[in-house]
């Protein structure tokens, strides 16, 4: 089981984000604890005005709301209404919740069985719940309590198994035409935003790309480009853009490119410890088999949770790579990594005999430079050629694992220091 905590200062946000999956059909409220009529029996005021009457106590309590979501494994969809009602409240009580008004959603959403409560911080005497780093100090001993007592999958052993890491997400992938368009994208949005590391928009979107989500914030020159705005959008099978465009701040979350923006400094801070993971992998996926190919590399690499991003312009070159690691959530561009794992330096450490679609015919690229790259700022100029690519990479490496000859420059202070004899001068009388 894994909870998430999140708190805020609208009630009223938390608890009609779960009303409208209600709506929407993909929701359940399944228990009213703590208040005074059945969960069957409450409308939306009674919901409500149970939340905000007690909030009131302490109108000091800014942050008042709180929205916790517990997830299970994938294959613990056989829990009842009844059996998620208890581990509510088993794990309300445990982490200091006991006695609070809360509302228990099941979610149909994504492809592991979940649950949302929804309350208060303030407790009914006025004084405030303390959530100050509430997620490691109660609730990861409350989790494994829980795990145990109920017989659920271990988080801990969830991530050894890699269950989740090899899944790029859990949400359902976005058709156009075959799903309510804004639900659909809000179901992938809320995985992707809070859970992967990156720090651009073309980064972003590399994680997006797969689920038939882009984000999109316009041409240059355009109004929605000049204002900072943002839409979301479907793609069709062949990556075009199609539906009707959905601003940012529409959704729930509001994942506006301000906010966007905020999370890229953050993100760059939590991805660098990350950073080794991805090339390591990438040496040595090279080291085993200097033949590799660029598409039997990209393959290698997807076997060790790494997807590969490669972008190609309309004439088939290859000018940008952008790697997604699955299993520790960060995305890095190529160029972030060194040159060696751009796309240039990735086909350069390839084999030159590129056998499947993603085989291009590369050449010389100076008699027309190519239209840079609005996303990456990166340029087809920078392709090296097909002649360029006949480096013989295991004579390369079985060169780098010879000793070092010294037949060339020696210190100045391992030369010879022998002095030259000096002749005597004889004096004759």
């Amino acid at each position: 089981m894994v909870a998430v905590i999140k708190t805020g200062t609208s009630i009223h946000r938390a608890l009609n984000y779960n009303e409208q999956k209600v709506k929407q059909g993909v929701a359940e409220c399944i228990a009213a604890v703590n208040y005074p009529k059945d969960v069957s029996q409450l409308t939306l005021s009674n919901k409500l005005n149970r939340l905000l009457k007690q909030a009131a106590l302490n109108e000091n309590v800014t942050r008042n709301s709180v929205h916790i979501s517990l997830n299970f494994d994938p294959s613990e969809k056989h829990l009842s209404d009844v059996q998620l009602s208890e581990i509510a409240d088993a794990y309300m009580t445990k982490i200091g919740f006991a006695g609070q008004p809360y509302l228990v959603y099941q979610h149909h959403d994504a492809g592991h069985p979940h649950i949302h409560l929804v309350t208060v911080k303030v407790r009914p005497d006025g004084s405030r719940i303390d959530t100050q780093n509430i997620g490691q100090n109660q609730s990861q001993k409350v989790r494994k309590e829980i795990e145990q007592a109920f017989g659920l999958v271990k988080a801990d052993e969830h991530k050894q198994r890699q269950a989740y890491e090899l899944e790029p997400v859990n949400a359902v992938k976005v058709q156009y035409g075959k799903s309510e368009t804004k639900r659909a994208i809000a179901g992938v949005l809320q995985h992707v935003l809070n859970n992967y590391k990156y720090t651009s928009l073309p980064e972003l979107n590399a994680v997006l790309q797969p689920y038939n989500v882009v984000a999109d914030n316009g041409n240059e020159g355009s109004r929605i480009y000049k204002n900072g705005g943002l839409v979301y959008r479907i793609m069709d099978a062949e990556g075009k853009k199609i539906g009707v465009p959905i601003k940012a701040s529409d959704f729930y979350n509001k994942p506006t490119l301000k906010h966007l923006q905020q999370r890229y400094a953050q993100n760059e801070v939590a991805r660098q410890p990350h950073k080794a993971r991805v090339k390591n992998a990438i040496d040595l996926a090279l080291l085993k088999n200097p033949k590799h190919t660029l598409q039997s590399l990209v393959n290698t690499l997807e076997k060790d949770g790494i997807h590969t991003a490669v972008r190609q312009n309309d004439q088939g070159l290859i000018y940008g790579v952008t790697y997604i690691d699955h299993r520790t959530k960060t995305v890095f561009n190529g160029s972030n990594l060194g040159k060696a794992y751009s796309a240039k330096g990735l086909q350069e450490r390839c084999s030159k005999t590129e056998g499947l679609a993603l085989n291009v015919r590369l050449h010389h690229t100076a008699d027309k430079r190519p239209e840079m790259d609005k996303q990456t700022g990166e340029s087809g100029q920078k392709l090296y050629t097909e002649q360029d690519n006949s480096i013989n990479i295991p004579k390369a490496v079985n060169e780098l694992l010879q000793p070092e000859q010294t037949t060339g420059y020696v210190p100045h202070q391992l030369k010879s220091t022998k002095k030259k004899k000096r002749k005597r001068i004889s004096h004759h009388p």
